[in-house]
């Protein structure tokens, strides 16, 4: 599926396209007395560089910090601009306008915070001296989010100054709000022609009708920040009295009405996770979510099944239109997790702007947010977990490096659509298995449409290839399983009739020999399935100019190094499996280069028997003893992750040699008692064995860690596990 522009009614009064912005995610927060840099955190702060890569992109327009938390962060008048300088120059070199934000979900630097009744005065400093100092800039944001940062802030107490009442929000987004007021005066008597753009995240709540109430409160409130500015908080509006009781008397709110700072620009940040659904039925819903606060569940809205037709981009940009009728931006537009569920909000987005436009709406852009991806956003930065979420580049390599969204974004700013095989699928907001309590009738949506474009899996038969496609199946993209009877990768007429039967986009081969113990007595077929096969499909792929992936072995070193290998080190096999992983390497790489070959190790899936995982753990439920060795160092691999991660990469073209194995370096002996433990049974059966084997095959890696910890792998897999601990297979087995 294409992404075109709306097929809708001709649309005249917008003469320009509907443009592509960037953005950083550049949040300073202040947590109890120690701040946190996302621009840090991603590692941007660093590399000036970035600013090229974003500028290859097309990208003309970028939201950009200039907060006042990095240049004046322990006295208003002692200032350091050095950094700023350089980059704010690099941006007019290259182009780009940058939409300054000068505060970003922060509080302000040390001496101030958002209850601070000098706030305002004192951000309007900043702003004037931003002004002075680069005055050929237009569009500036002094507060992302007002309402949000005031909810997180001083109504919840996630952020500094950790307030928990609606008294201290409302006075939180009275002062940034006057606060935007004051900068842009300030900014204008320097730049009279500075742009506002104003942006905040506008997500509805839903509910059952028993919580209409609550419902009706939250959406009343999430338009404040915008109201105040737009001189709308009169005498006669719903929250008038409670801004009074809040301490903020009358002529302050009738400055606003009397002299508004109406946004230039109203720009919509938009997530998934923006709209709520209420329910008091506990019954339904995780224990996560059952809290003493409230008498009722907060999910997700796209988690309830009677929100469907009510969530979305297009509902809530429509909205704002309808409440303002002021040009719209949408600001940020982001999704954390697979690749392609990536690849479709931001097609999601940009259709819904589209189809506004349409209808008439002067929406003039949209932002592809978080171009270096964010750190810890899942916990709302309140925990330093080092959680990642990537974004059009991912920086968890020794270089940024595009994904997928790069070309994504390349192309819609070049040509206004763009194209890719996963969008031949649904993002998990539209299945029908999001929901935690399922449908009274199926909802009828497709998975995947019937003419999907799709990949082919090899090794129908084996963990690996039936873990893909199962990963495939929850991702919503279409693909086809083929045993060794649907093709023979190393038959070079069966692979040309497997490839013109099927027509994939892409293939990953997770066919080969995998039997360890046995290959040095069936060397022959070994090597014919290992390294002859992995050839012949690289040369087919080569051939119809289609992403390939393989698989190869930490067994391709002898364990020598003393250290966890990484993908630049000298393969040194011991063994016949080795030295056909190590052959095929090179002849894949020999026959095409831009196929990517993936090593990895010690394999345990929750989904299947044949591990060692399941075998440690079935013989200690059956009270056999179990040895292992504790010299022998390996980095253990969870088939889920590792088929995640594979298929990213694959929606992201990468190639060469990539290790993929969980982050942690571990024993057979330690891996064996982890998982004992975790799966809460007696260790008193392990055995330590103390032989002389290889040392060290663990596997690390250059290019980027994308799997996580084996802590958080064996924690999930024990949650995850489908299969019985026992010798006899168990019901769900057998079924």
């Amino acid at each position: 599926m294409t992404l075109l522009t709306s097929n809708r009614k001709p649309f005249s009064l917008i003469q320009a396209p509907l443009e592509l912005w960037g953005g950083i995610e550049c949040t300073i927060v202040r947590i109890q007395d120690k701040f946190r840099s996302q621009a840090i955190e991603t590692g941007h702060t660093n590399r000036l560089s970035d600013l090229d890569a974003i500028a290859a992109l097309g990208i003309r327009t970028l939201r950009y910090p200039i907060l006042w938390e990095t240049i004046a962060p322990d006295h208003p008048d002692v200032c350091d601009w050095g950094w700023h300088d350089e980059r704010m120059a690099h941006l007019h070199g290259l182009g780009i306008a940058p939409i300054a934000g000068l505060v970003h979900h922060g509080s302000g630097p040390a001496y101030t915070s958002l209850l601070d009744a000098e706030f305002p005065e004192k951000l309007a400093k900043h702003a004037l001296r931003v002004a002075e100092r680069y005055p050929w800039i237009k569009l500036f944001t002094p507060v992302n989010e007002p309402l949000t940062t005031a909810r997180f802030s001083a109504l919840y107490g996630h952020w500094y100054p950790h307030a928990r009442s609606q008294e201290a929000m409302l006075r939180a987004l009275y002062q940034e709000c006057r606060g935007i007021l004051l900068s842009m005066r300030a900014i204008r008597s320097i730049i009279p022609d500075a742009q506002l753009v104003q942006t905040e995240d506008m997500g509805k709540t839903f509910c059952l009708p028993r919580l209409q109430h609550q419902a009706d409160f939250e959406n009343e409130r999430r338009w404040l920040s915008f109201d105040l500015l737009c001189g709308k908080i009169s005498r006669s509006h719903p929250w008038h009295q409670a801004f009074l009781e809040a301490g903020i008397d009358a002529a302050q709110l009738a400055e606003f009405v009397g002299q508004p700072c109406v946004p230039d620009l109203i720009g919509i940040n938009h997530y998934v996770t923006s709209e709520r659904f209420l329910d008091h039925r506990f019954r339904d819903y995780p224990p996560a979510f059952h809290t003493d606060a409230v008498p009722y569940v907060d999910v997700h809205a796209t988690r309830a099944y009677q929100t469907i037709g009510l969530t979305g981009p297009e509902a809530r940009l429509r909205e704002v239109w309808e409440r303002y009728r002021l040009p719209i931006v949408v600001t940020e537009a982001h999704l954390g997790g697979a690749r392609d569920d990536q690849l479709r909000w931001l097609g999601q987005v940009w259709q819904a702007a589209q189809n506004l436009r349409a209808d008439g709406a002067d929406v003039r852009a949209v932002t592809a947010w978080s171009l270096f991806g964010c750190v810890d956003w899942n916990t709302l930065l309140t925990q330093q977990n080092g959680f990642y979420e990537s974004g059009v580049f991912d920086v968890r390599g020794g270089a940024i490096r595009p994904t997928a969204l790069a070309g994504a974004v390349s192309s819609l700013v070049r040509e206004g659509t763009f194209d890719h095989p996963v969008l031949d699928g649904v993002g998990w907001w539209h299945r029908e298995d999001r929901f935690f309590a399922p449908p009274p009738q199926p909802i009828g949506a497709p998975h995947i449409s019937a003419s999907a474009r799709k990949l082919v899996i090899t090794g129908g038969r084996g963990t690996l290839g039936r873990a893909l496609a199962r990963v495939c199946e929850h991702r919503s993209l279409a693909h086809d399983l083929l045993t060794r009877d649907e093709m023979d990768i190393a038959d070079t007429a069966s692979v040309e009739a497997a490839l013109r039967r099927h027509r994939p986009w892409a293939v990953i081969n997770a066919a080969g020999y995998v039997r360890v113990a046995d290959a040095a007595r069936e060397s022959e077929r070994c090597f014919r399935e290992n390294a002859a096969g992995a050839e012949m499909l690289a040369h087919a792929c080569a051939k119809l100019g289609i992403p390939y992936v393989t698989f190869s072995s930490d067994l391709v070193f002898d364990g020598s190094l003393g250290r966890a290998y990484v993908e630049s080190d000298e393969v040194s096999p011991l063994c016949v499996y080795g030295s056909s992983k190590a052959e095929a390497e090179k002849r894949v790489i020999q026959a095409f280069p831009d196929a990517l070959v993936v090593r990895t190790s010690a394999f345990f899936s929750p989904w299947d028997r044949y591990n060692f995982v399941h075998a440690v753990l079935r013989d200690l439920v059956a009270g056999r003893p179990v040895e292992a060795s504790d010299k022998v160092q390996v980095s253990p691999t969870y088939v889920p992750d590792l088929a995640h991660a594979t298929i990213d990469l694959l929606i992201d073209r990468v190639g060469g040699i990539w290790h993929l194995a969980n982050q942690g370096t571990i024993s057979w002996y330690e891996f064996a008692e982890r998982a004992a433990r975790q799966a809460g049974l007696d260790t008193g059966m392990l055995i330590r064995v103390q032989g002389a084997e290889r040392g060290m095959t663990a596997l690390t890696s250059e290019r980027g860690l994308l799997l996580p910890s084996f802590t958080s792998a064996i924690e999930r897999y024990v949650q995850e596990n489908t299969v019985a601990w026992s010798d006899a297979p168990s019901e769900r087995e057998a079924a």
